[in-house]
């Protein structure tokens, strides 16, 4: 400890000892002074403010500054405090995310591999998929998808070990994870119809799955069972019905684009499909930012008459679409129903191509049942399932 500032130090006591209420500056400024004389009083409330500070402040740079900071005073923590391995791991989950947030991938992922020592995987886990690096992203989920209460929402558990075994190549521990996840909605369908929603949704993904393991018989097993869900919801889609949990279904619509995108690496990083799509990320930004590129592609095709890559591309913006509106239910309907109504039509434009059609009507299925049109939306798959059994 260097030599104490004596009036510093009484100037903080008054400071936080004052009926005022305080700006958080003034407060950080304050327990780092105090927490040079009084560190065992101090460091912890140090430490809260200077995570609280670094979510507050729109600069990156600045969060990067106060969140380094935060991970030096935590260190400094004896070890045994109340909530210092809490704390620790607080910092550190701040520190990546102000690394990644100003493109410094190198250190966020060293401060991601020291958290996933210290028992948070999910961090590390994200970061391997967005490198495309899914079967050590899938290994560090395993434990996450195979533990918590059975009684609990399993979704945010096993959608990620599932998109992650998926991407590997391992499709049979794919299908079984995910399975997890439909049976739990199945059991949970029949108590609360607010759950017919989200296995209609579940079960279309499944059948996507399936028929990219090359299991055609279950794939259409698949699409009958949400046939007979969306059947279901347009007979008697009341208000018991619900439209499920509109992330839910953004996820994995979202997860359903990855195949239609380049592949991941260290050097052209992805968005973490099959992850929450709430979740802001640098990822989640450049995905987003290749949407006037791709825009301008659709054009040139549009032009050119090239109309089965434009309807691929035509996906990929409307992927990027429904990621942008995450989370923001103002004018989620008229926003996103444009991007399903054109997929239909200009899938329709191709006469020969069976596989697109099918996928514009599903991609719309699910759209609609998200907004609670059932009705079309049983309609929409119908069709679907129809013109992928007449192939």
């Amino acid at each position: 400890m260097g030599t104490i500032d004596h009036d510093a130090v009484l100037r903080a006591r008054v400071l936080l000892l004052g009926t005022g209420r305080l700006a958080l500056l003034q407060e950080v400024n304050a327990y780092r002074v105090l927490a040079e004389v009084s560190p065992k009083a101090y460091l912890p409330k140090f430490v809260d403010a200077l995570l609280l500070m670094s979510y507050r402040t729109r600069d990156a740079e600045v969060r990067l500054l106060l969140t380094r900071e935060a991970i030096e005073a935590v260190r400094k923590i004896e070890a045994g405090m109340p909530r210092r391995d809490e704390r620790v791991r607080s910092a550190l989950d701040a520190h990546q995310r102000a690394l990644f947030g100003v493109g410094r991938r190198d250190e966020g992922r060293a401060v991601c591999e020291e958290l996933a020592r210290k028992g948070q995987s999910e961090p590390l886990a994200r970061v391997l998929t967005e490198e495309g690096r899914f079967g050590e992203a899938a290994a560090l989920n395993e434990a996450a998808g195979r533990g918590g209460d059975p009684a609990e929402q399993p979704f945010w558990r096993l959608v990620p070990w599932a998109a992650n075994l998926e991407g590997a190549g391992q499709h049979a521990e794919a299908t079984a994870a995910f399975l997890g996840l439909v049976d739990w909605t199945r059991r949970q369908a029949t108590e609360r119809r607010s759950a017919l929603a989200a296995l209609a949704w579940e079960a279309v993904h499944l059948s996507r799955m399936y028929e990219t393991a090359g299991r055609g018989p279950q794939a259409a097993a698949a699409r009958h069972e949400a046939l007979a869900v969306l059947a279901d919801l347009a007979a008697d889609g009341g208000p018991g019905s619900g439209a499920g949990d509109l992330s839910q279904w953004s996820t994995l619509f979202v997860l359903s684009g990855r195949s239609g995108e380049p592949a991941a690496s260290a050097d052209a990083p992805l968005f973490p499909f099959g992850t929450d799509v709430n979740r802001v990320s640098a990822t989640r930004g450049a995905f987003l930012g290749a949407l006037p590129e791709l825009e301008a592609r659709a054009q040139a095709l549009e032009e050119a008459g090239r109309l089965p890559e434009l309807s691929d591309v035509r996906r990929r913006i409307g992927v990027r679409a429904v990621l942008r509106q995450a989370g923001h239910f103002h004018l989620f309907e008229e926003r996103l129903a444009p991007h399903f109504d054109e997929g239909v039509a200009l899938a329709r434009r191709l006469p020969r191509d069976p596989g697109r059609l099918a996928r514009a009507l599903t991609d719309r299925s699910v759209f609609r049942t998200a907004i609670r049109a059932f009705g079309p939306a049983h309609a929409d798959f119908a069709e679907a399932v129809a013109v992928l059994g007449a192939r």
